[in-house]
Order: C-alpha cells, then structure tokens, then sequence
C-alpha cells in the first residue's frame, strides 16, 4: 500500500491550503484516514481523522478551521485548512489504517505517507 500526499506549500497568515493523500496497492478496505503533522523539535501530533463511517475528530488547535474529508472511491483523503497561522507550519503526515491483501491473507495494518511541507508565513 503506498499514500501519495500533495498539496503543501507557501502561505501567509489567514490563507489557505488543501492537502490530498491517495492510497494505492492491494487494498480490501480502508477504515481510518488521517493527518498528522510534526514541527520542528516537536512530537508528531494528530490534526484530523475521519473514519469509514464518516465520524471525524480533530485538534483543539484547527477546530473550526481544518475540515477533513474522504473520497471513498478514490482511496483519497483530504484536509481543507482555512484562516492558517503559523504555528500551523509543519511537515504533514497522511496516515490511514486499511486491510490489503497480503498473498492468500487479508492484513490489517497502518501506513503513512512521506510528509509534505506547509509553511505559513506572518
């Protein structure tokens, strides 16, 4: 299973980004689907995650700003993120928890993506 994440970037304050994630390979089914993001010196924090069944948590810190989504069909995941500040810069992380086939096995596991800039200037 492979994620393929785009959509990081250079903004300023009070603007906006969307982030894509796209999962590929032999998958059976995707259950969780989310971001990550890890500034530097800090610990890899969750943002947002929506599950299969549409339910969706996030930060306190881009409550009302950040909005997670799906495409189902397209194994793809999306955080639209509004009114940026720039402690929001980081690396983001998809990351999503599906069952693929493994040979003549189902296997349930986690995978993340490779991580893309954003960057929000003052």
């Amino acid at each position: 299973v492979q994620l393929q994440a785009s959509g990081g970037g250079l903004v300023q304050a009070g603007g906006s980004l969307r982030l894509s994630c796209a999962a590929s390979g032999s998958i059976f089914s995707i259950d969780a689907m989310g971001w990550y993001r890890q500034a530097p010196g800090k610990q890899r924090e969750l943002v947002a995650r929506i599950t299969s069944g549409g339910r969706k948590d996030y930060a306190d810190s881009v409550k009302g700003r950040f909005t997670i989504s799906r495409d189902n069909a397209k194994n793809t995941v999306f955080l639209q993120m509004n009114s940026l500040k720039p402690e929001d810069t980081a690396v983001y992380f998809c990351h999503v928890v599906c069952t693929y086939y493994g040979g003549s096995a189902l296997i349930r596991d986690d995978f993340w993506g490779q991580g893309t800039l954003v960057t929000v200037s003052s």
